[in-house]
């Protein structure tokens, strides 16, 4: 830590607190008394270095991805000085679509990830899981819509209730909500390491804002210098706001990282789930084919990444924990070979929920981000487009949302002639299967077991539509990780 030199052989008799401190000289550097506001600059199509962004995806190249891998640990060890992160907001990918593909902009969030997952957080836990709390390498990442933020088509939250405490940033910020997101931290006044992770639009536009809301006289770079760049305004009790700006000077290899060390793998068995195979062919046993079913298309559906470290597997907060991070970085290799996706779904991770059903006397509010991040990886090592499901709100289990998300992807010939993986959540996986398994078979005599093992982060579900739109489900694949060998903190860079 850098500090000024302060004064020597001083002193005066009943001088106040503010008057030491504006004399003893100041800390250039942040500081955990301050109110910090970190600033990291993602990458979108207008402001990128050479060989990070691709230009027909919108999303990070493997160099971009291993430059926001490096760039976590230089949060961590330079910027906070090993001291635990006090927030993470990230754009609201849905707010900037690019290309005329408008595919959402995942980096932001995607590039923060790996850095949430170096800070510990301890949720509560229900007492009647025998334990009072449970810390992991797992951070939640505030991503949320805010009120008017929300874009046209996008599924609105459920009952109109827009998380109170873990809104994210909207690209444009055309509500001022934004505005309203830092002016509620600066105001509230409460020290700490606020981390927000946008491009350069939406990262000078709240610099600026935040400078002249409050007078700061600071000077607010004008221009784009790179992803490199790290800026932080830090606020102290008393004495003088000030700008510091960061040169990581991270130097990114071409192609998609190695990890650090190999991980584990295990051969594809029938346990913990079930095996199962259902063939739904037309006309055969009563299956009638609907009318407006998809043709010649295939999806493959997976569970997030592992989320719940704990024995009674209460530990929640949206994220997954940081030896997911580990299965996440090397699902293109566990799945080379094994299927051979054209896009990439997943649901939208400014969806939120609360913890409350767990734990009534203690929790949280949670943007739910863990599915479409377990996935990001592999679209940027195959550089394939990536899409969220945005208009579909997950809502409480039911068969009517489950029903939803079955005519989303299974109806109206949208992804005929399409080869789809699919990253949703556990407990709605089996329930969308059933919504199209019923659509066949009016006596749900082939509707599987809905219940997901909490320790099952392997399972892969195949449904295929052959092009009459006969119908084969099963689950033989599986992305082959051992989940008990994955170290408890995320891989070095």
């Amino acid at each position: 830590m850098k500090v000024c030199i302060g004064f020597k052989n001083f002193c005066v008799i009943f001088l106040t607190a503010a008057l030491i401190f504006s004399l003893s000289g100041c800390e250039e550097d942040s500081s955990p008394g301050n109110v910090n506001l970190i600033f990291v600059v993602s990458s979108d199509l207008a402001y990128n270095a050479p060989g990070d962004i691709s230009q027909t995806t919108a999303n990070l190249t493997g160099q971009g991805l291993h430059r926001s891998l490096l760039m976590a640990t230089y949060l961590k060890e330079t910027v906070l000085e090993n001291a635990n992160v006090t927030s993470i907001y990230a754009l609201e990918p849905m707010t900037h679509l690019q290309t005329a593909n408008k595919y959402p902009d995942m980096t932001a969030i995607g590039s923060i990830q790996h850095f949430a997952l170096l800070n510990q957080h301890t949720v509560a836990i229900p007492p009647a899981a025998g334990y009072s709390s449970y810390t992991a390498y797992s951070y939640p990442i505030k991503v949320s819509y805010a009120d008017g933020s929300v874009p046209a088509g996008v599924a609105l939250p459920d009952n109109l209730d827009y998380c109170p405490d873990c809104t994210g940033l909207d690209f444009n910020d055309t509500q001022g909500n934004n505005a309203d997101l830092v002016n509620s931290i600066i105001d509230e006044n409460k020290p700490g390491y606020y981390v927000f992770s946008a491009p350069w639009e939406t990262t000078r536009a709240l610099m600026e804002h935040i400078n002249q809301h409050y007078g700061y006289a600071l000077d607010i770079p004008a221009s784009y210098k790179g992803p490199n760049y790290v800026y932080e305004i830090s606020i102290p009790q008393y004495g003088d706001t000030r700008l510091i700006t960061y040169n990581s000077n991270l130097a990114p290899l071409p192609g998609y990282p190695d990890l650090p060390a190999q991980v584990t793998t295990i051969a594809c068995t029938p346990s913990p789930q079930t095996s199962r195979t259902i063939s739904l062919p037309g006309g055969v046993a009563g299956a009638v084919i609907p009318a407006n079913i998809t043709t010649n298309a295939t999806v493959y559906i997976v569970r997030h990444a592992e989320a719940h470290p704990d024995t009674q597997h209460a530990f929640e907060n949206g994220n997954f924990v940081a030896a997911g991070q580990w299965r996440a970085l090397d699902l293109p290799s566990a799945l080379a070979g094994k299927i051979a996706p054209d896009m990439v779904y997943s649901c939208d991770p400014a969806q939120w929920y609360s913890t409350e059903p767990l734990n009534p006397s203690d929790y949280i509010n949670v943007s739910y981000v863990r599915p479409s991040l377990t996935v990001w990886p592999y679209v940027v090592a195959n550089d394939l487009p990536y899409h969220l499901a945005s208009s579909i709100s997950l809502g409480a289990t039911s068969q009517a949302k489950a029903k939803e998300a079955s005519d989303f992807f299974f109806t109206n010939g949208t992804f005929s002639n399409q080869t789809i993986l699919l990253a949703w959540e556990s407990s709605r996986i089996k329930p969308i299967i059933n919504a199209l398994l019923r659509t066949y078979d009016g006596s749900n005599g082939t509707l599987l077991d809905e219940n997901w093992p909490s320790t099952d982060y392997n399972t892969i579900w195949t449904v295929k539509l052959d092009g009459s739109g006969n119908l084969t489900v099963d689950n033989a694949l599986c992305e082959g990780i051992d989940s008990n060998e994955l170290p408890e903190q995320a891989p070095p860079f």
